[in-house]
């Protein structure tokens, strides 16, 4: 991070707000079908893509810890990396390499809470509003991205191998967000806590809202277009992006 932003206390993520949370849940429902559009629909198979979004990813996390202040492109251009790799990278690890479902999302939790306790570990908080050096935003991405692929294997298990449908993954998924969301108004409650509560549960959510876009009718899908969801999605968070101003988080010191 630039030394003068970090010295002025220069945050470069967003303020968490509703239209947060809004364009989070755009951008997860785009990784999912965005990461099918390449693997299924462009027929290149889970690793290929899979080693196309990580360029991607690596890319956008240099160019987001690169810029000196807050840009709402960069950043969301930055989570979309993260959802459509990790997409991508859980399809690759419950099905390519046999893991199964609820191997991956076991492995993906171990993964996420070792990402989370070598973070509070090494700089002391996983506060959003911690993020003044170099080192603090490298494990903020890592994390947010072991986070998006643990969501695709979430939504694949409960909505495939659970039997719950997309439908009723979605309505699962969106309670627990409820859930979160009143635990709010809770004041003793760590709103760190309810950050990445919140921030795991909306992956998930936009999985299975993803695959309930453009699975078969059959399977319980409406048989969307891929490419064309994706693209009404990326629109949605571009549109949302230039009518509401987003400021940046305040930060901490």
């Amino acid at each position: 991070m630039d030394s003068k932003a970090v010295a002025n206390g220069v945050s470069k993520v967003p303020a968490v707000t509703l239209l947060f949370w809004v364009i989070k849940i755009a951008a997860t429902t785009l990784g999912e079908t965005g990461g099918d559009a390449v693997s299924m629909s462009m027929e290149l198979g889970y690793l290929v893509s899979t080693l196309i979004f990580a360029a991607i990813f690596i890319v956008a996390v240099v160019v987001q810890v690169r810029s000196p202040s807050f840009h709402p492109a960069i950043y969301w251009m930055t989570i979309i990396a993260t959802t459509t790799v990790g997409t991508t990278l859980a399809d690759l690890a419950d099905r390519s390499l046999g893991i199964g479902y609820a191997g991956g999302s076991a492995l993906l939790l171990v993964l996420l809470a070792a990402s989370l306790g070598v973070w509070y570990r090494t700089m002391g908080s996983i506060s959003v509003s911690s993020l003044h050096n170099t080192k603090a935003e490298i494990f903020y991405w890592v994390t947010i991205m072991f986070s998006q692929t643990l969501g695709t294997a979430l939504g694949d298990w409960t909505a495939e191998s659970e039997g719950l449908g997309y439908t009723g993954s979605a309505m699962i998924f969106g309670g627990l967000l409820a859930v979160v969301g009143a635990l709010y108004f809770w004041p003793k409650i760590s709103r760190t806590f309810l950050f990445w509560s919140a921030f795991i549960l909306t992956r998930p959510l936009g999985a299975v809202v993803g695959d309930f876009l453009d699975k078969p009718v059959d399977k319980g899908g409406l048989a969307l277009s891929r490419y064309s969801a994706s693209a009404t999605l990326l629109v949605c968070i571009v549109v949302l992006s230039l009518i509401f101003k987003q400021k940046e988080a305040e930060t901490a010191h």
